[in-house]
């Protein structure tokens, strides 16, 4: 359904859009260093005349280890290759994630079609929506039976090397950290909200009606995130959050 009317923001959604932008935008960053540095090594390997290995992807840990260290809400960050695309094995995660101790550890997985424990992660849509629309995306929140067994969000975007696409850079953020960051601002408004992603999944609100985690069915919400403006769709004003794929929705009273 399209947005019916446009409408500007109010200056209390214009905050709430603007600071869950910079929560985001700090993990969007430690995104975007890792597709950089995988961009350069795929292309190294490339000029080299030859496929890349696993063994070439372990270049990127000192980077992945920092990140992990920096950057507060990242609780996991890494590359994840598109089928096909290593010489030495069908699929692979380049992936490192935080534990409970303080410490970090590689995300070691069945990625082998021939096994029955065979994680295929190619229809997770933090995969999936980088992949077919070529941008950012934030997925979930969902249960990362992957790698935490968390509730998480993943922040992701594709690699591309010639063109072509190799993958995506990712990183996760637990649930409980997001809300953290977020759920003052969203208290902050004189009614219920909720941030809500592409395909209308919440990922933090304040509106009994709508609960983390479920869908919100109705409004465009990738149209909305598209439009870049406010607008107005079914009883709600639709506020996409300053460029980071999240549309902040509020119930008119």
């Amino acid at each position: 359904m399209s947005l019916a009317t446009a409408t500007p923001a109010t200056a209390p959604e214009q905050s709430v859009a603007a600071g869950v932008r910079s929560a985001l935008e700090s993990v969007f960053d430690a995104v975007a260093t890792t597709r950089a540095d995988t961009t350069a090594l795929l292309a190294k390997v490339a000029a080299q005349g030859r496929r890349p290995a696993t063994v070439d992807l372990a270049a990127l840990r000192p980077g992945l280890h920092l990140r992990l260290a920096r950057h507060e809400l990242v609780s996991g960050v890494g590359f994840v290759a598109a089928p096909g695309l290593l010489s030495d094995v069908p699929a692979w995660l380049e992936w490192w994630q935080s534990t409970s101790d303080g410490g970090i550890r590689p995300l070691l997985l069945d990625l082998d079609p021939e096994h029955s424990a065979y994680a295929d992660y190619t229809h997770w849509d933090w995969f999936a929506l980088p992949r077919d629309t070529g941008e950012r995306a934030v997925a979930g929140p969902y249960v990362d039976y992957l790698c935490s067994d968390e509730y998480s969000l993943t922040l992701s975007a594709p690699v591309l090397v010639e063109g072509r696409f190799a993958g995506v850079a990712a990183a996760d953020v637990y649930l409980r950290h997001f809300e953290a960051a977020v759920m003052p601002m969203l208290h902050r408004l004189p009614g219920p909200a909720r941030l809500v992603n592409a395909r209308g999944r919440v990922a933090a609100s304040t509106d009994p009606r709508h609960l983390v985690g479920s869908l919100s069915k109705g409004p465009d919400f990738a149209e909305a995130l598209a439009a870049g403006r406010a607008g107005f769709a079914q009883g709600a004003r639709l506020v996409p959050c300053d460029g980071v794929p999240l549309v902040l929705v509020v119930a008119e009273g």
